[in-house]
């Protein structure tokens, strides 16, 4: 069975730190035996007995040189996705008369804009202690639980004093940040968008979440195969959208699987938002049929459209292959819908969060309103925004500027907002309907206002036309920084109001 995603001890988490997902080790303080890349490799570890180097005996993992002076070794690991940890597993296997006595592990959030950059991290970066010092044991795999309810997204594992960590494994489910202007059709079941594989017939040989996974799989071993049926039945395996989502399009992809894919598929749906679903109580769930039988092939995309029976909404959706075999993606395409009250306040609070971020790019703001649950009106969320609003300091205003598109880049708007549906739906759509040449003012006039006042121009542009913002961006550059901080900071509070109404049902 590939144990590269889940974890007997950790069912149903992700391993965040996967070099599938896209994690990477960014920095270690010494690993002269053997180079800390190996903490990540996704196949179990092996000691091969009689291999040296230059530098001593071959080992399959970290290892840094004996320390002779005070201190500790670390590793700086980069999630592939930030995540709510839950726990983690420091595998010392092989390393016997080598492993560190203890370890802890620190943790910090950089914020979204420089995630992508391989080191944005410093002497200046506050870290926080997730898994207090412990005890490891040599030669075996240390699961240890997290309780911490914040997302993350590096970690930095200490080992005391020094020694050799053959795996490092870090375990919790993903803190989605599907992007404030997805406005066209997102993918509701995708990992990184908060999907979830929650329960399956069988996994034999490559776990569930395989499905949900970023990309197309490289092989054969990254997707989703149970072994071979000899009874009656078929297998299955059931998926949690992220939020309550309308469906528009469905991809059920077999690629690399050729002699073992599944003859025939069939996909169900359910509106269960207040029932945690299992391997255990998915018979009583009310299953509507959403795609009636179809016929598969080998090693193919197969994209079904027009066949799709009903859109929803729904929360959760359940592929049945007949008998059995492998698929290796499963892309669920379509929208999320708005949320009821109770709906929100039901959310776990990394959901909340990120439901919140899709209103205001403050992060600050968005775990302040998901700490103000429950809530009982809309009336009440809008009054709870206002109060928020008015705690936020420079620094949240800025992020929070920063997730909106410059107004005035061309290429941008004309394809950011060519199929705006949910979201941004009246936002800027003066802009998308102005001349080239008034884009292009625009354009200049944004780069003035960037180069002046350190950010992008915010305004909030629900029923304003090209011209208008344009004149409203000119009569603003004469503002003192101060006063325009300001004024930028009333017209966020406006485009947030907006939001909230959208998100709400």
């Amino acid at each position: 069975m590939n144990n590269t995603i889940t974890n007997a001890a950790f069912t149903g988490l992700v391993d965040l730190a996967a070099a599938q997902l896209g994690g990477k080790v960014l920095l270690a303080s010494d690993d002269f035996f053997a180079e800390k890349e190996n903490l990540l490799k996704p196949e179990r570890p092996v000691f091969i007995e009689g291999k040296y180097t230059e530098r001593g005996k071959w080992m399959d993992g970290w290892e840094s040189r004996r320390k002779r002076i005070p201190g500790h070794d670390w590793c700086i690991v980069k999630l592939g996705l930030p995540g709510v940890i839950q726990g983690v597993d420091i595998d010392t296997s092989h390393f016997l008369g080598n492993h560190p006595a203890y370890a802890s592990v620190d943790a910090c959030m950089v914020k979204k804009d420089d995630y992508g950059k391989d080191l944005p991290i410093d002497e200046k970066t506050v870290w926080k202690e997730i898994l207090p010092k412990c005890p490891l044991a040599p030669g075996s795999q240390n699961l240890l639980g997290v309780a911490s309810d914040k997302s993350w997204t590096h970690l930095r594992l200490n080992i005391y004093p020094d020694g050799g960590v053959a795996r490092f494994r870090v375990y919790g489910t993903v803190s989605p940040r599907v992007p404030v202007n997805a406005t066209g059709e997102v993918d509701l079941v995708a990992l990184e968008n908060g999907g979830r594989a929650v329960a399956c017939s069988d996994m034999f040989f490559s776990p569930m979440i395989n499905l949900i996974m970023p990309g197309r799989a490289a092989n054969m071993g990254e997707g989703w195969e149970s072994r071979r049926r000899r009874g009656p039945g078929n297998d299955w395996v059931i998926l949690r959208m992220a939020r309550p989502g309308y469906i528009k399009r469905i991809e059920v992809d077999t690629n690399h699987f050729k002699g073992n894919y599944p003859d025939r598929c069939t996909i169900d749906a359910c509106f269960e938002p207040d029932r945690y679903i299992d391997a255990l109580n998915w018979p009583d769930i009310n299953w509507v049929r959403i795609l009636d039988e179809q016929k598969l092939q080998a090693h193919h995309q197969h994209l079904f459209i027009s066949e799709i029976n009903s859109d929803g909404p729904f929360t959760h959706v359940r592929l049945n292959i007949y008998p059995d075999g492998g698929v290796s993606r499963l892309r669920i395409y379509g929208r999320f819908g708005k949320m009821t009250i109770d709906e929100i306040n039901k959310l776990r609070r990394g959901e909340a969060v990120n439901a919140m971020s899709l209103c205001c790019g403050s992060s600050v703001w968005a775990e302040t309103m998901a700490d103000k649950r429950p809530f009982t009106s809309q009336n009440q969320i809008l009054i709870h925004a206002d109060e928020a609003f008015g705690k936020l300091t420079k620094k949240d205003w800025l992020e929070a500027f920063s997730h909106h598109p410059k107004i005035g880049d061309i290429e941008s708007l004309r394809e950011k907002f060519a199929s705006t549906r949910s979201w941004t739906q009246g936002e800027q759509q003066g802009a998308r309907e102005a001349s080239d040449e008034i884009l292009k003012e625009l354009a200049e006039g944004n780069e003035k206002y960037l180069k002046k006042f350190g950010y992008i121009f915010i305004v909030c542009a629900t029923g304003k036309s090209a011209e208008e913002m344009l004149e409203i961006l000119n009569s603003r550059l004469g503002n003192s920084p101060s006063d325009e901080l300001t004024i930028a900071a009333k017209e966020q509070m406006k485009i947030t109001e907006i939001r909230l109404e959208k998100l709400l049902a």
